[in-house]
């Protein structure tokens, strides 16, 4: 873990950022997104959730999720790096991560 005193938070346009002595580490994030009016739900990840968010529910033109809005976020994960989000994102849409995200659904 790094020291709190050493670290800070940025955004950019591209997604979050955390500075540790002038070395910038990009965060990944997958998400669980979950439509209550439907009954769907969406596995993604992004460098930058909240406009990915922002983009499923108000700012598409097309696409799956642009179909069932309005949606929620039910579960994150952060990640170092992509292909640790990627592996994990990958995971959930297999029948074990589908039964986990059944679950999820079932506990809201």
């Amino acid at each position: 873990m790094l020291p709190a005193t050493k670290t800070k938070n940025t955004t950019s346009t591209s997604g979050v950022f955390f500075v540790y002595n002038n070395i910038f580490m990009e965060e990944f994030v997958i998400y669980i997104l979950y439509s209550e009016k439907f009954n769907k739900n969406y596995t993604g990840f992004t460098s930058n959730l909240i406009e990915r968010f922002k983009s499923h529910n108000f700012l598409e033109t097309k696409g799956y999720t642009l179909k069932f809005r309005p949606w929620i976020v039910i579960y994150t994960e952060f990640f170092n790096s992509k292909s640790e989000a990627m592996k994990k994102e990958k995971y959930l849409k297999t029948g074990i991560g589908r039964e986990f995200i059944k679950d999820l659904i079932q506990n809201l």
